[in-house]
């Protein structure tokens, strides 16, 4: 029997010793003998020529790369990434962010700089120091629990109820200004879709309480890249690390590079290794080869 047959998309081939694999744009290979897709933000009407597709797997825990193709085989399931080790990663990014903005760690940055001996007040106490996460799915949740443990006031907003330990649940369009209003911190994981881009506007920020901070590990889009500027320049917000952009790389002329009260990361709060990524991949291929029911499958409707 010959075995199932992928094609990445990405930098390098993951050499399976159970799969035939081949890299898209290196290796040559028949579209007709192709039975999965490995990768992130395929080219428009790639999936379609694939005659024989069983699967789509994405490197990613975001869809949105595959769902702007109006061509996409809907017929086809698609799976999301969804590896434990990216959710911790990515709470990790987002925690240590907040605690350098928490305790002022640029001000020490400035005052090593300069040579001198500089002291100052933490502006608030972490008891006092309240933490929102907008998007409490896998991702959003653990990173929920770590600002928690950490003893930060946690609640989380989300379509549906969530029951996570000691963090405050909100739920559903009738709860969520009331979930802005009490975020000092508000750290997004929305996933793109129709409802959630352009969501974090001029109206939105004024909702927060004044001198909040965002941290966003979702997608560039949610934000209104303006709107998020004279946010920052009124007081309105304190301070934005952003790690997600409407157009990535992002462009060198952009405002945000240059802006004081933004903190810029390419898109790396959450790497993918191709080792984790490779077991995935071949779990996802063998369980469906078998007949078996794969978790993480996306909802097209929905968008996640």
């Amino acid at each position: 029997m010959v075995p199932p047959a992928w094609v990445a998309l990405g930098k390098e081939t993951f050499a399976s010793p159970i799969y035939q694999v081949v890299l898209h744009g290196k290796d040559e290979y028949r579209p007709e003998d192709i039975d999965y897709f490995v990768g992130f933000r395929p080219p428009a009407g790639f999936l379609k020529s694939l005659p024989k597709l069983k699967l789509v797997i994405s490197f990613g825990a975001g869809v949105d790369g595959f769902l702007a193709d109006p061509q996409f085989p809907r017929q086809i399931p698609l799976v999301r990434f969804t590896e434990p080790a990216l959710a911790y990663e990515m709470a990790q990014h987002s925690v240590m962010h907040a605690l350098i903005i928490q305790r002022q760690q640029r001000f020490f940055d400035k005052a090593q700089a300069e040579g001198v001996w500089r002291q100052i007040m933490m502006p608030r106490a972490t008891s006092a120091t309240r933490m929102g996460i907008l998007g409490m799915g896998e991702i959003g949740g653990k990173i929920a629990e770590r600002f928690a443990m950490l003893g930060f006031p946690t609640s989380g907003w989300s379509k549906t109820r969530k029951n996570i330990p000691n963090v405050k649940s909100y739920a559903g369009d009738g709860e969520l200004n009331t979930f802005l209003g009490q975020s000092d911190f508000l750290t997004v994981v929305l996933p793109q879709t129709p409802q959630t881009i352009n969501m974090m506007d001029r109206d939105f920020f004024a909702k927060l309480p004044k001198g909040a901070s965002i941290i966003n590990v979702a997608r560039g889009s949610v934000i209104v890249d303006a709107d998020l500027i004279a946010a920052l320049d009124s007081g309105q917000l304190g301070h934005a690390v952003l790690d997600v952009f409407r157009t990535e790389p992002l462009p060198a002329d952009h405002p945000f590079w240059k802006h004081p009260k933004i903190t810029i990361t390419p898109h790396i709060a959450g790497l993918t290794s191709p080792h984790m990524a490779l077991a995935y991949v071949e779990n996802c291929v063998r369980r469906n080869e078998a007949g078996e029911k794969l978790s993480d499958i996306v909802d097209i409707d929905r968008g996640y």
